[in-house]
């Protein structure tokens, strides 16, 4: 992605859990673009992620997107607003490193392409699984990581490894140029402040979950 492809935006301004809801409003509102629809209010975009009209209208109002009183917002508008300031409105170059169940199932989600993402290839140490194809991404062995990284360039890594693997491909992708790290490796990675690091932690996304419906 080159300079002159780079969103102007107000995102330094955005905090985590507005960064969150436009992501969750960039999903919905590319399915209503899928079923037809053209404009959207902020009562009706509320009620599909599930928080206040008020609080889609702030939101909005901070990347200075504003709908038209007694109309709304015009969706295929909005997703393309919404697209530059999440960096969805380029193309991502992705890898991903390691093809478990989780990986394989990565591979087959249709949503990264939609969303300005390229899966450039995918990496494994086992032997069964290099040369295949999944989802219409290229299982390459893992010892070419370097090779490829210094090729075609990914600002993206998706680790889905296990947890005492996680930090060494981290180091790896980081020494080679990757800017932003997506990790599904239960343990804390530790790299540049440069680098940006988002943990998915399945087992605590879970533990979260049941605590409250205990406590709900």
């Amino acid at each position: 992605m080159n300079d002159e492809q780079k969103p102007h935006t107000t995102r330094g301004e955005l905090s985590t859990p507005a960064v969150g809801r436009l992501s969750l409003y960039y999903r919905e509102l590319h399915r209503l673009l899928d079923s037809g629809t053209t404009s959207t209010n902020s009562r009706d975009l509320a009620a599909l992620v599930n928080v206040s009209a008020a609080v889609v209208r702030r939101d909005l109002s901070s990347i200075q997107s504003s709908g038209r009183r007694g109309v709304g917002y015009d969706v295929a508008m909005l997703v393309e607003h919404i697209g530059r300031v999440l960096g969805s409105g380029v193309q991502w170059k992705a890898v991903l490193i390691g093809v478990g169940s989780l990986g394989n199932a990565l591979l087959r989600y249709k949503g990264f392409e939609q969303l300005g993402f390229s899966l450039v290839a995918a990496f494994d140490t086992d032997s069964t699984k290099v040369g295949r194809s999944v989802g219409g991404t290229a299982i390459r062995a893992f010892d070419d990581l370097e090779l490829v990284l210094r090729e075609s360039k990914p600002e993206l890594a998706i680790i889905a490894v296990p947890s005492e693997q996680a930090m060494d491909v981290a180091t790896r992708v980081v020494a080679h140029g990757i800017q932003g790290i997506l990790n599904f490796a239960p343990t804390t990675l530790r790299v540049s402040s440069a680098v940006a690091v988002i943990n998915v932690d399945l087992a605590s996304e879970l533990q979260q979950l049941a605590f409250r419906i205990q406590n709900g």
